[in-house]
């Protein structure tokens, strides 16, 4: 475990000795994106409700009895309290934020997520477009019973929720959808499945997707599993924001990669 924190410290100096500021960036693209999206500070009512929502979770001292599929989480153990569960497997304010002004600023209309634990991350992507459809799949049955409950007190009507194995649910779930409007990929931390992730939902992506990745410096393999992804044939363009990694597929933008403070 000390060794994997000295790891990520490393890993974070170096990032913060190579990103840039959106004023080193020539692409109008990014440069919108930058002004709109990632370094939009505004407050939306929406924020409140789910972060009242996780604070109630971090005080609870529930036990669930927790399904690993070998997600390579940071918290191992089979039996855990619930905050212990929000505390170390849903996404930050911050990450959330991020994905509400990345629905907000390109109104996906079908969002997937892979890995939903309690639902945080996916309020934030429902909250963001009440017209979009989010299908998120959890392999945890316990986990996925609390965010249901979760989703039912914020009453988030557009999230249609999936429990199961992704290795199954989500090839049968591209079978049935005609597109990939926006994907956020967090529900396994190894090179391999994510590869595989990202090519099935490759099938189903256009010109105007966008793909997120979380945790992408978490270790080397993720770090080599980010690598390849930029260099996919289809990929354009990708943002290194050390957290997460956006990644898009426009054929108008010259394949391009970027390092952002965030």
């Amino acid at each position: 475990m000390l060794k994997g924190k000295w790891r990520q410290l490393l890993q974070y100096i170096k990032y913060l000795l190579t990103a840039r500021t959106k004023y080193y960036i020539h692409s109008p693209f990014v440069y919108e994106l930058c002004e709109r999206v990632i370094y939009d500070h505004r407050h939306y009512y929406a924020f409140d409700s789910i972060e009242a929502l996780r604070r109630n979770m971090l005080t609870s001292e529930k036990v669930v009895e927790v399904t690993d599929f070998g997600s390579g989480s940071k918290v191992m153990e089979k039996l855990r309290e619930i905050n212990e569960i929000a505390k170390h497997a849903t996404v930050s304010p911050k990450v959330g934020q991020l994905l509400f002004r990345l629905v907000n600023h390109f109104n996906p209309l079908t969002i997937l997520e892979l890995g939903t634990s309690l639902g945080i991350s996916t309020l934030y992507l429902a909250a963001a477009n009440q017209k979009a459809t989010v299908y998120t799949i959890e392999g945890c049955p316990q986990t996925a019973k609390i965010a249901a409950q979760n989703f039912t007190t914020l009453r988030a009507n557009n999230i249609r929720q999936i429990t199961g194995q992704f290795e199954v649910a989500l090839p049968d779930l591209i079978t049935q959808i005609p597109q990939l409007d926006l994907v956020f990929f967090d529900g396994n931390h190894r090179a391999k499945p994510t590869l595989q992730y990202f090519e099935w939902c490759l099938n189903k992506a256009h010109d105007d997707s966008v793909f997120i990745f979380d945790d992408i410096h978490w270790s080397d393999e993720m770090t080599e599993a980010w690598a390849q992804i930029q260099q996919h044939p289809k990929v354009t363009l990708t943002i290194d924001l050390f957290r997460v990694g956006l990644v898009m597929f426009t054929t108008e933008q010259a394949k391009e990669h970027f390092k952002l403070y965030f």
